[in-house]
This record gives structure tokens, sequence and C-alpha cells, in this order.
């Protein structure tokens, strides 16, 4: 059977747009194939927002995304391999979907099994805070079991 990871892809970008959410994309930019200004990527990863006020000629195929942006007031054509999605999420509150680095790896946890908690590395966000503010910060992931 084919990748299901395009048609989930689809559904939470259109789930996530639909909301009036700002989608992200969070890449894995060593992965071959992906093309993306070299100053964004940071520790081999890269976030891109994928919002139609953002990008323009989006296409969500089955192969790959690709769409014109504009870095430093500069139009790039950028083009991800689906495979390189590491994960599709809004940015104001974190809510979207993992996906496992290498689909074939067996050893990879389900993508139903990781979460994106909100915070910064140093400080992660922590249930039960009093604090009704969302803590702002790069999303970062961790394993529910």
């Amino acid at each position: 059977m084919t990748s299901n990871r395009p048609y989930l892809l689809r559904a939470i970008y259109d789930w996530i747009s639909d909301n009036g959410l700002t989608p992200y994309v969070l890449v894995d930019a060593g992965q071959p194939g992906v093309k993306v200004p070299a100053h964004v990527i940071k520790n081999g990863q890269v976030v891109l927002n994928l919002a139609m006020r953002a990008v323009a000629n989006l296409d969500l195929g089955n192969d790959r995304i690709a769409f014109q942006a504009r870095f430093s007031g500069v139009s790039q054509s950028i083009v991800i391999p689906v495979s390189a999605v590491l994960a599709l999420y809004a940015q104001e509150n974190g809510q979207g979907m993992m996906f496992p680095a290498d689909e074939n790896d067996e050893s990879a946890p389900a993508a139903n099994g990781l979460e994106v908690v909100e915070g910064s590395a140093e400080a992660p966000a922590t249930g039960g805070d009093d604090d009704s503010r969302p803590k702002r910060g790069a999303p970062h992931l961790r394993v529910v079991k």
C-alpha cells in the first residue's frame, strides 16, 4: 500500500486552516531532496509557516510539499519530500500530528504516541500550573505512554 502520510498531512492542514489557525511544518532538513535556505536550518531541522498568507503556489502532493516563500525579502522555491515531515501542527496551540522520522523504521514510535509540548528546553511546560497564559517557545516532543 502507499503511504498514508500525504493524506494525513492534507487532512491535518485543512483542519488547522479551517479552524483559523496557522499551520506549521517541522522538517528533517537532513533528508535527501529537502530544498530550504540554509540559514533557516537549526539543529538539522526547520519549522516553516504553511499558511496561505505566508506561501504561494502551495502543493501538498503525494511525494512532496512544494511552495514559494519569502526569506529576508527574497522569494525562494521550497521543496520538502513527504518523508522528511516530522510534524504538522497549529502554531497557536500545538495541536496537530507528529510523524516518525522514518516511516520504514519499525522501532520508531507511533505517531499517536507523541504530543507537542509548548515551552522552552530549559523550562518545559508542566501540568497543574495556575498560570492560564500559554507558555511560548518552540514546540517540544515527549513520548506519551
